[in-house]
């Protein structure tokens, strides 16, 4: 099969560098405005082709993949929707590996795009072509929404079955929804722990440089994923939006809650306390 990868980073260079060790039933080219990384993959044998312009590697796919983040995919389908229309191939499909569905999805249908949803439940804080891996899908799930238009959702599956995944269908406004809660969520966390920590610019908290100092592997792991691509961090927020405030609203909820707890009459109560954490972690073990 032939895949156009238009974006080369963490997750258009891992499913080429997977597609690749999957065998030689698969071809890849790709492109970016840059160039850059489609030339680091030729380089490394990870991909077949690499293009200059977009069209030329659009007109040689079966499926065309938008490998980039949300708003990028959105400024894509439009120019697949115009300049870049005619490059399609009859029977082609284009698929995205994006972070959220609906508003794409809603886009592609607009532009009457042959479209199927993707997005690998996978990642990492690192980007760009030189953080890709192979085995990066392998065993994880690879969400894939309805076909529109004409795509065919059997090609994706296809797609993602070579890059080690396993394929999930699901619709858009379920995948946002969820992805909200145990993906954008933990995120938002994580950059406000950092917040109220180190302070705001121009608000910097005076222990922080004492505390940094003491800090260890718990303050590492909640704090890695404000450490990751702030640009994509940014465009996953907003195009998700309403689905991130309804569980943010949720986990605010749950900081009032807690407060009550430490701040109850005549102190905090160690029962209570240990009450709460081991009912969570029993939900999360369950």
């Amino acid at each position: 099969m032939r895949v156009a990868l238009l974006g080369l980073g963490l997750i258009g260079g891992s499913v080429a560098r997977a597609l690749r060790a999957a065998g030689d039933d698969w071809w890849v080219g790709a492109w970016t405005p840059s160039g850059s990384g489609p030339r680091q993959a030729l380089a490394a044998g990870a991909i077949d082709a690499a293009f200059g312009a977009a069209p030329d590697l659009i007109r040689e796919a079966e499926v065309v993949v938008l490998a980039a983040p949300p708003l990028a995919c959105a400024g894509l389908i439009g120019r697949l929707a115009g300049p870049w229309r005619d490059a399609l191939r009859p029977g082609a499909t284009v698929t995205d590996v994006a972070s959220t569905k609906v508003e794409l999805e809603s886009e592609a249908r607009a532009a009457g795009l042959p479209w199927v949803g993707g997005h690998p439940m996978a990642g990492r804080e690192t980007s760009g072509f030189e953080a890709s891996d192979a085995a990066l899908f392998r065993d994880r799930p690879w969400v894939i929404t309805p076909a529109h238009g004409g795509g065919d959702q059997a090609v994706v599956v296809r797609l993602a079955l070579a890059c080690g995944a396993n394929p999930v269908r699901m619709d858009a406004a379920r995948h946002d929804r969820l992805v909200a809660a145990i993906s954008h969520l933990p995120l938002l966390t994580s950059v406000m722990l950092a917040e109220a920590v180190t302070g705001l610019p121009g608000d910097e908290d005076r222990d922080w440089a004492a505390a940094r100092a003491l800090a260890a592997g718990g303050w590492r792991d909640t704090t890695r994923l404000a450490r990751g691509d702030t640009a994509m961090g940014a465009e996953i927020f907003a195009t998700n939006a309403a689905r991130l405030a309804e569980r943010l609203r949720a986990y605010r909820a749950r900081v009032d809650a807690w407060l009550d707890v430490l701040e109850a009459p005549g102190g905090a109560d160690p029962a209570v306390i240990r009450e709460r954490l081991e009912a969570v972690r029993a939900r999360l073990e369950a």
